[in-house]
């Protein structure tokens, strides 16, 4: 089945609201297996958005919508869809019911009211989370439209307890997708490496770039979801023997939520000394529940002054080699694991830019090392294009520490 998205919503045109409703539903659609081949943003204008409708429904066997269902004057979806469909509005008795109870207290303007008219013959789809109800209903030629409200709050429940339930029994098929994280080889090396690969239909392989790593996908489409997923399975093997240990994980959130759970597997705890990084490296760690088990403090040495008096760097190697450098990444990883106590310590300098630089340390220049308190390790990030950014720079040093920590853990060359 064809399926289709329109995400109605002036705000989201003017970038007020950022439109996630369209990746939440995409991925439920690809678990059951309908094929999500268009989606677009329309205002809120009745005109423009019957012009998205007709052209949806002259070409997909499934149209949903998002946003528009509520109780202000610009909440047009739902009569428009209705009338593109030739369906009445009827108070829906249920739906209202339940309106009164969410306001006991208030009286039941027509604009709340609103909400309980849905189209003639709709399957309704329960907001456990909000006011407006969702629907399903088909138009005369078979089409399915299903009605979902903007927030994403409501939104997702609603989709995977009601409206998932409602297609299932019309899906024979179902797709599965697994990611193949990878840090350390972009991209392009990655796609020459499984070239073969990226030729086949069912699993079909694609890599993909994110922010300073990338990862590979792989897709099959089965009867249920263990046959896909024993497809996917050796494609998966494949892909993580050729590209070694670049592969960080398979299906993994984050690399800082790798390091974090295996932090507490082998109960080690780790500390954060950065500079360029302005304590992010400490953020994306403590972003992740349990990391107060493993994390043992973090601290920001801008100055070096701070590094001597906090860190213990020496004086003398801030003098004869500068606060960006091999042996004060060295100094750092090695004085946060005295001065906390931690079983990993991590240091961070370089220049994220974009000014700072010089023709002998330009920006991207990054030296990372990571000590244990025996053994520290130290790795240099080289300029890797003048077009990115400080955030780029800061986002993927810390990356990198994060990716050296996850190879220390698990017994891999810490520096490849």
């Amino acid at each position: 089945m064809k399926a289709e998205i329109i995400s109605v919503g002036t705000e989201l045109l003017l970038g007020k609201t950022v439109n996630t409703d369209t990746t939440i539903i995409a991925l439920e659609l690809s678990r059951i297996g309908i094929d999500l081949l268009h989606a677009c943003t329309v205002g809120d204008n009745p005109q423009r958005l019957k012009e998205a409708i007709d052209l949806a429904l002259s070409r997909s066997d499934i149209l949903i919508t998002t946003g528009g269902l509520g109780p202000t004057a610009d909440d047009l979806t739902k009569e428009t869809l209705a009338k593109a469909a030739g369906k009445k509005l009827v108070l829906h008795k249920e739906s209202f019911l339940r309106l009164q109870k969410q306001f006991p207290s208030l009286a039941m303007t027509p604009d709340q009211e609103k909400q309980a008219w849905l189209p003639e013959g709709a399957y309704v789809l329960l907001n456990d989370n909000g006011t407006a109800p969702g629907c399903a209903f088909e138009t005369e030629d078979g089409k399915l439209i299903m009605m979902f409200p903007g927030p994403p709050s409501e939104l997702e429940p609603m989709l995977k307890n009601y409206a998932v339930p409602y297609l299932l029994k019309d899906t024979r098929e179902v797709i599965v997708s697994h990611n193949v994280h990878v840090f350390g080889k972009g991209e392009g090396p990655v796609a020459n490496m499984i070239a073969d690969l990226l030729e086949s239909s069912n699993p079909t392989v694609a890599p993909y770039a994110k922010e300073g790593e990338m990862f590979v996908r792989v897709t099959a489409k089965a009867e249920n979801e263990k046959a896909a997923d024993e497809m996917c399975a050796p494609i998966i093997e494949e892909i993580k023997r050729r590209v070694g240990n670049f592969v960080y994980g398979v299906d993994c959130d984050s690399l800082e939520k790798l390091v974090v759970n295996l932090l507490n597997k082998q109960h080690k705890t780790i500390a954060t000394a950065e500079s360029c990084t302005g304590g992010l490296l400490a953020k994306r760690i403590t972003d992740i529940s349990g990391s107060s088990a493993v994390f043992e403090t973090g601290c920001v040495t801008y100055a070096n002054k701070t590094k001597e008096m906090l860190l213990g760097v020496p004086h003398e190697t801030l003098e004869a080699h500068g606060a960006v450098s091999y042996e004060t990444a060295k100094a750092m990883a090695e004085g946060i694991v005295k001065l906390s106590g931690a079983d990993i310590g991590v240091g961070i300098t370089g220049i994220a830019g974009p000014g700072g630089g010089t023709p002998e340390k330009p920006v991207g220049l990054v030296y990372i090392g990571i000590s244990d308190g025996k053994n520290t390790y130290v790795k240099a990030r080289k300029p890797f294009s003048r077009l990115k950014n400080r955030e780029w720079h800061r986002h993927v040093s810390a990356s990198d520490a994060l990716d050296m920590v996850r190879r220390y853990l698990t017994g891999l060359p810490v520096i490849e």
